[in-house]
């Protein structure tokens, strides 16, 4: 099988694709040699894809830009040049099926190969549907997707396969090694913990309202392990000297093995990316669930408020956290085993453990068609 991926911009563009990559090498359905990954030269994909060596090449291309119209001839323009370009990356590498997760690359290269008649997948990994999903969906010949309310902004409903996000199975592979947090950390492995974080980098929202809360979270019957974010570590440490922090709480960078933390812990807080998501519905994590307001259509409360609705998660918008429904939340979660067990079943019943393998059946299945 010869396949092209893209998707550009964000994680939740890119991680699904490199489970898919994964799962795909690990039953020997491709080599190295017979995947290729089209991305942009400044999105988060120029560094993660090179990195896991996974064969990687670039368009030129940008998103239309709503409060300056006419700068958009130039993205018109650049969108032409890369499908141009795009037709002959996949005359030249041959391509038995693409897959487009979103992000205008994906735009351009997904909507040449349908007009080549080449197998078309798209992957929607967000409660709202991006802008370049919306325009593959008239043209690919399957639409793969992860919330219900996603299928609902698609008019071409035969096309609909619901197959979760391919970040699921391979969290569950990686869940292999369990992080000793004793032995790390010095916690108490039978106590309810809590892990709260923003990210790799950090969010400076969720930094703000631990540091404000940290006073009532050392009385808890607890533990608690926030991950400031590598951007952050240094700042809060400083804010923090001098002061001693009670032994229930550890205070790190980031986490470098998740998988293997998640299944431990009693509660997650965090933000609401897709990929984030499909972790902990993967592992049946419950979660308080603080949604970035700084993302394209506000996807991320979307995506909340469907795990909230759900019963999996609880919600506060960044604009309403304070302390005391901060803390309040935690309390519900890790106070309550009861509560705790309705959500992690809850957020069991998102979760689709063969995500990764679903997608590749939808693969199959259009190649088997083509032939």
């Amino acid at each position: 099988m010869r396949v092209i991926f893209s998707g550009g911009g964000t994680g939740g563009h890119i991680y699904p694709i490199m489970a898919l990559i994964e799962r795909l090498k690990e039953r020997k359905l491709v080599t190295n040699d017979e995947i290729l990954f089209v991305g942009t030269d400044r999105g988060l994909e120029s560094k993660i894809v090179p990195a896991a060596g996974v064969p990687f090449k670039t368009l030129k291309i940008k998103g239309f830009d709503r409060k300056h119209p006419l700068k958009n001839f130039e993205t018109i323009e650049l969108f032409i040049k890369a499908t141009k370009e795009a037709k002959q990356i996949i005359k030249d590498f041959k391509p038995d099926v693409i897959v487009g997760t979103g992000g205008y690359v994906s735009g351009a290269i997904v909507y040449e190969a349908a007009k080549l008649h080449v197998p078309t997948i798209i992957h929607e990994s967000n409660s709202v549907v991006g802008l370049a999903n919306k325009f593959l969906a008239h043209y690919v010949d399957k639409i793969c997707y992860t919330f219900d309310d996603a299928a609902k902004q698609f008019s071409e409903k035969k096309k609909l396969v619901k197959t979760g996000n391919p970040r699921s199975q391979q969290v569950l592979d990686l869940n292999k090694e369990n992080v000793d947090i004793s032995k790390k950390w010095g916690l108490n492995p039978n106590m309810p913990t809590v892990l709260i974080f923003g990210g790799s980098r950090g969010a400076l929202a969720i930094n703000k309202i631990v540091e404000k809360s940290l006073s009532e979270l050392e009385t808890k019957p607890y533990q608690v392990i926030w991950a400031t974010g590598q951007l952050y570590y240094g700042s809060v440490k400083e804010k923090l000297a001098g002061k001693e922090i009670n032994s229930n709480i550890k205070i790190v960078p980031y986490i470098d093995n998740m998988p293997g933390l998640l299944p431990q812990m009693t509660c997650v807080v965090a933000r609401s990316g897709a990929t984030s998501l499909a972790e902990f519905t993967a592992l049946g994590v419950p979660v308080i669930l603080i949604p970035s307001p700084n993302v394209t259509h506000n996807h991320q409360m979307k995506n909340a408020m469907d795990m909230e609705k759900a019963g999996a998660a609880l919600v506060i918008p960044e604009d309403d956290l304070n302390p005391n429904n901060f803390v309040s939340s935690i309390d519900h979660i890790l106070l309550d085993t009861n509560y705790a067990k309705k959500m992690s079943d809850a957020s069991k019943r998102l979760g689709v453990p063969d995500a990764s393998d679903q997608v590749i059946s939808v693969m199959e299945n259009l190649i088997k068609n083509k032939k």
